[in-house]
Order: C-alpha cells, then structure tokens, then sequence
C-alpha cells in the first residue's frame, strides 16, 4: 500500500490490471470502426437506453469518463451512449482464446474500444495507468470506474485516487457518468442481458479538476476524487455505501495492510 504522499496509482477500470507491453495502445482499427457502427445502432435499438445530457460530452480532445460501476454490460453501455469513440481497459484473457469463439470474443470487445491488460498490482498497475494516458495524450477518450470493481449490492462506494492522478496529469476534464438498471440487465453472475429492463445513462457536466493542485499531492487527489463521486452520486440517485469496495482480507498481512492508514487508490 502506499502513504498520502506517494503516487502509486491503481488500476480503475473492471478488473485490477496491468498492460501486455507498455507499447503504443492499439485503437481505433477497422474492427472498431466496423463494430461502433454495427452495435451502437443496434444496441439502441434493442435496448433503448435512456441517454441523457450527451450534449456535456466535449466532443474532441481528451476526456475521462468517470462511472460507477454495477454490471459487466456498463463498459458497453457507455460506448453505445457516448457521442464519440470510448476506450477502456479489459483483461486480456478476453483476447487470448483460441478457434472460433476466442475470435469472436477478441473481436467483440476490439469493436467496442477495448483494450487488452493484464491483471497486476504495483508497478503493473503504474503501466496500466500510463497506458490510459497515452490515450489521452492522443486526444482520445478513456472510461474508468473510480469505485474499482462492481458494486454486488447496488450502493456507490468511495472512489480510489486513480482516476484523480490521471485527470490532474493530463489535464484532461472529467465527465462524470450515473447508470442506471444494468445490474438488472445483467446482474452479476448471469451469462446473458435480458431485455425486459432498461437502462438509463447520465453524462454530467465536464468537471476541471485543476483547482485542487498538482497530481503529486495527496490531498489534491483525494479530494478532486471526492468531487468526481459527488457529481457520479448526483446523477445515480444510489445509497451512499461510505467504504471501500474491498474484497475481504486474506490472511494476515492483508489485514495488516488493509488496516494500515494509506491513500486508497
């Protein structure tokens, strides 16, 4: 774990990763533009989401959506949502299968803008983080979920300073996100989206987060995090849960470690 003044992202977005190779991130090729203008429309279709405020979305530049998290589904909700191409971070055994249905699986989620990590801690977590800012350094837009994982009881938890560090790095403004029903569309554990429930999506308004000071301060991080989960809670209407979505401890020296005063990234 790290202390209030060290600056050791995590990863923010489904999974705890780390990237294949700290490479240039591949984006934007012909199955994604193929898939953008196969499946949005007929996601919509199909789903008829509620989308609102996608008129605070900037439409060029970086920018960071910023999300809670409920269902597997939400990193496909918001690509579908969003008025502009959306990257987010996978893991990578999504990529790796072999026949026919490890390529229908590595194209799926290439059209839908994702890009393959791996699953890491410590300095893989820092790669993870730097290949999000290339990213944005190319004027791109990335997803991340500040929570961490999924939330299994539908509350908004406490957000890790991940998303902060980067937003505050690069400058880049952060679009807050609220959905809504995707844990009803797919609930964890289920194997496929029904299509009795709908889904809402709320874009807010674009947050700079530059007033709280420079990425290399603790207290800047914390609380342009606090920011960004105010506006997230505002647009989701959820119970506030006041922790960290945490997986229990095992064994003791993760008790420890959890128990230790850090800044939970």
């Amino acid at each position: 774990m790290t202390s209030e003044q060290s600056v050791e992202p995590e990863a923010s977005s489904e999974e705890e990763s780390s990237p294949e190779t700290t490479a240039k991130p591949r984006h934007a090729g012909f199955a994604y533009t193929l898939g953008r203008s196969l499946i949005t429309p007929l996601a919509r279709l199909v789903y008829r989401p509620r989308i609102e405020g996608r008129e605070n979305v900037p439409l060029e530049g970086p920018v960071i959506f910023a999300s809670n998290h409920l269902s597997f589904i939400d990193s496909i909700a918001i690509p579908v949502a969003a008025p502009r191409p959306v990257h987010f971070l996978a893991k990578s055994a999504y990529f790796e299968g072999t026949g026919f249905k490890g390529w229908m699986s590595k194209t799926f989620f290439e059209s839908i803008g994702a890009i393959p990590v791996r699953r890491g801690a410590g300095q893989a977590a820092l790669d993870a983080l730097d290949l999000q800012r290339q990213l944005l350094d190319e004027g791109l837009a990335v997803a991340l979920y500040p929570e961490g994982t999924r939330s299994t009881d539908g509350r908004l938890y406490k957000g890790r300073t991940g998303v902060a560090f980067l937003a505050l790095q690069t400058g880049a403004p952060v679009v807050p996100v609220g959905l809504i029903g995707t844990d009803k569309v797919m609930p964890v554990g289920a194997k496929m989206p029904t299509l009795k429930e709908r889904i809402t999506v709320r874009f807010g308004e674009p947050l700079d987060l530059s007033p709280h000071g420079p990425a290399t301060s603790g207290r800047a991080r914390r609380l342009a995090t606090d920011q960004i989960m105010a506006a997230i809670h505002g647009l989701s209407g959820q119970e506030l849960a006041g922790a960290y979505n945490e997986a229990p401890a095992q064994g003791t020296i993760e008790k420890i470690k959890q128990a230790l005063p850090h800044e939970r990234r």
